[in-house]
């Protein structure tokens, strides 16, 4: 299917790794321009530079997005190099464990920073170009906003947040025509889910009951399953789809994970 992303400029949050990277690869192959912005400068030139070597031109940003100047200095950057926005991927974010009983204030707010407050940052300074090219908006959100997971109380509360502002952003951005979606992850192999499950005695063990409760071919999700599926929500191919949270998680969240 031609999703007809040629040339269309997108910006990827955290697209030199895992989900984000996978973002990259697939709007790539689109013959779209995906923008990087991300704050570990390591990994985005080892992208930038693959992608060199098969002829292939990639512009990034280095950002930290818990800064709001870093944030607008990033969109400023894409506009400075191509004139235009015409999607929005909004996928940096960290699980980092900030917890209610061993939790504290100072953390809970950081990682609100971390994992909420720079999509509508990113959102709110790439919007004036957005509403130009009538460009779409895709939030990438987590199964904890709505099964919960323990031990997470600040990640989870972001992404209840990702989802609640998909929806208004959807009504709110109407009359521009600017159609506003969210993809759901559950389990997804990226390196920072490979550190998290290191951290347990026997790993394999653990990884095996986890892909054990997955109802759909008990396997983890890919980076490119939800890669495609958020190409086509940026896509034309889309363009009656708005204010929708579209779960790419083999039916981990919904199904009776007993089957």
């Amino acid at each position: 299917m031609d999703l007809k992303l040629k040339d269309k400029v997108i910006i990827v949050t955290g697209g030199s790794k895992g989900i984000g990277l996978g973002i990259v690869q697939t709007l790539v192959k689109e013959q779209a321009i995906p923008f990087i912005v991300s704050r570990n400068k390591a990994s985005v030139l080892e992208v930038v530079n693959n992608y060199k070597k098969e002829g292939i031109e990639l512009h990034y940003a280095i950002a930290e997005l818990t800064d709001n100047e870093q944030c607008k200095a990033a969109v400023d950057a894409v506009i400075n190099t191509y004139g235009r926005i015409d999607g929005l991927v909004n996928n940096a974010g960290v699980n980092d464990g900030v917890g209610l009983e061993h939790g504290n204030y100072e953390d809970f707010i950081k990682s609100l920073k971390r994992n909420l407050v720079h999509y509508y940052l990113m959102a709110h300074y790439a919007l004036p170009e957005l509403k130009k090219s009538r460009g779409a908006i895709v939030n990438i959100g987590s199964k904890t906003s709505v099964t919960g997971q323990g031990g997470t109380s600040a990640y989870a509360a972001s992404n209840g947040g990702r989802n609640a502002l998909t929806r208004e952003w959807a009504l709110e951005l109407l009359p521009y025509r600017i159609r506003v979606n969210a993809v759901i992850v559950a389990e997804c192999y990226t390196p920072l889910y490979d550190s998290w499950i290191k951290t347990f005695d026997d790993p394999k063990a653990q990884l095996e009951k986890i892909t054990s409760k997955i109802p759909l071919e008990n396997r983890m999700t890919t980076a490119e399953e939800i890669a495609d599926t958020v190409a086509f929500l940026l896509s034309e191919k889309s363009s009656h789809t708005t204010g929708q949270l579209i779960f790419v998680d083999g039916g981990y969240t919904h199904l009776d994970r007993a089957l």
